[in-house]
């Protein structure tokens, strides 16, 4: 059974990226194009592993994280932060509202993958 992958990100072309990249690799992708499109996802769609950006309109990758891990139901998925930030600092918000891991932008295919299989190994 394919692993499921949900990417959030407001870029199209991030997500077309990651959407071959991962289908290429064997994974199921859904996507979102921000945080609250990818909460609402979410609901329809249970991912064994999250990516997101961080500065998205309406809701960033904070307030997402955070409102993914409100919900019990989602609080064991891994969720990667895939973002051209690299501050300390935002990292260290990220993991406290309950990121699993930092990739910086751009992105390499295998390194990002070798990421999802480990944190859904």
């Amino acid at each position: 059974m394919k692993k499921k992958v949900l990417t959030v990100d407001d870029s199209r072309t991030i997500r077309n990226m990651l959407l071959m990249t991962l289908n290429n690799a064997g994974f199921e992708t859904v996507q979102a194009e921000d945080g609250v499109e990818g909460l609402e996802v979410l609901e329809e769609s249970e991912p064994d592993v999250i990516v997101t950006d961080i500065n998205m309109p309406r809701l960033d990758g904070f307030g997402f994280i955070e409102g993914v891990r409100q919900n019990e139901r989602y609080r064991a998925i891994p969720i990667l932060v895939l973002t051209t930030e690299s501050d300390q600092e935002k990292k260290n918000r990220a993991r406290e509202a309950g990121a699993t891991g930092w990739i910086v932008k751009p992105f390499d295919p295998s390194k990002l993958i070798a990421a999802i299989e480990r944190v859904t190994a």
